[in-house]
């Protein structure tokens, strides 16, 4: 039941505020301005868990996330890959989704492209990043020139320097592409999944600040429950994840 893992321990904690990006089918703004993705559903059930009063997301820029928890505008953000210059700054629950790269590239894939390799094959090709996202490091890990790489703030922005022929590829999750295509069929563009041999799915996990030992440690055991059970499976299975995918964390 509700408040049953929550509660004692957590005596300030009233309302869990909740930053998120626009990235779908993890977290995304309906017309009517209701949040909603995967990423989304989960912590606002670990809300109902907790106990608290109140589940508020709030949007911000990705660059925005991590600076965001250490003053305090928000007690957890979506998931983000776990990495140990990111453990410097805050902490970590248990993995939420292990996930693989994937490139938003112009509709039939005109450049032939077949991972971050074939980019960095084709010198004039230029790619896109969302500022500060693990795929910046990763591209340059795959032989990308860092005179060929293109940084935006928000999903948005890199679609449309790839739509608009600015870039040739952006970098991020393949879910998040799948995601993004759904909600734009109408943009010229298509999904290139990169290959495990150039990186592997890596696990993502919900951010909270440093110091809050007690939370941490009562999301964990909430996930632990949550993370697939039933209800998480059906959850996931409606923003287009397979029980193969979830059974990568479990």
């Amino acid at each position: 039941m509700p408040g049953e893992i929550g509660g004692a321990g957590l005596p300030d904690l009233t309302e869990l505020k909740f930053a998120f990006l626009e990235e779908p089918p993890f977290c995304f703004a309906g017309a009517s301005g209701e949040v909603s993705g995967c990423d989304v559903e989960l912590a606002r059930r670990l809300g109902d868990m907790l106990g608290l009063a109140s589940f508020k997301p709030i949007e911000a820029e990705f660059a925005e996330l991590l600076p965001g928890l250490v003053e305090g505008r928000w007690t957890m953000t979506t998931g983000l890959f776990v990495s140990e210059e990111r453990r410097q700054l805050v902490d970590f629950t248990r993995p939420i989704w292990a996930l693989q790269d994937g490139l938003l590239v112009a509709k039939h894939n005109p450049r032939g492209f077949r991972g971050y390799q074939s980019i960095a094959e084709d010198r004039t090709a230029l790619i896109g990043v969302i500022t500060d996202q693990v795929q910046h490091l990763t591209a340059l890990h795959n032989g990308i020139a860092p005179e060929q790489v293109r940084t935006f703030a928000t999903q948005a922005d890199a679609a449309d320097a790839v739509a608009s022929g600015a870039v040739h590829a952006y970098a991020s999750v393949a879910m998040a592409h799948r995601g993004y295509l759904t909600r734009r069929p109408d943009m010229p563009l298509g999904l290139v999944e990169v290959p495990p041999i150039e990186k592997q799915p890596a696990a993502g996990a919900f951010a909270i600040a440093k110091g809050n030992s007690a939370l941490l440690r009562r999301i964990d055991a909430c996930l632990d429950e949550l993370v697939g059970s039933d209800w998480h499976r059906r959850m996931m299975a409606r923003y287009g994840f397979s029980d193969s995918d979830i059974d990568r964390i479990v």
